[in-house]
């Protein structure tokens, strides 16, 4: 089983490599299959759809998203594309 598991945070790391998203970032906060509650206030991401999590991390970026974490997500994802975010969107969540 820890194989498994393993096998599906790198395949989810790669993936987002390829995205262009750092993943290991996230991880430091959501964990490493991001049901971590990030500082216990965010949301549970792997409890997520792709479409709430591109919603959330493009409006972390435009300022018009989020609650008590608001300003440091939108450091993380500033960076970021929007294709990039919608890429990245696709390899978490269900």
């Amino acid at each position: 089983m820890k194989k498994i598991v393993a096998s599906i945070v790198a395949l989810t790391a790669t993936t987002a490599l390829m995205a262009g998203v750092n993943a290991g970032a996230c991880q430091g906060c959501h964990g490493g299959d991001f049901s971590k509650a990030a500082l216990g206030k965010s949301k549970n991401v792997a409890e997520m759809t792709h479409a709430d999590i591109a919603t959330a991390l493009k409006g972390y970026k435009a300022d018009t998203y989020g609650g008590a974490m608001k300003g440091l997500m939108k450091g993380q994802v500033a960076k970021y594309s929007d294709a990039d975010l919608d890429a990245f969107a696709l390899t978490i969540g269900k």
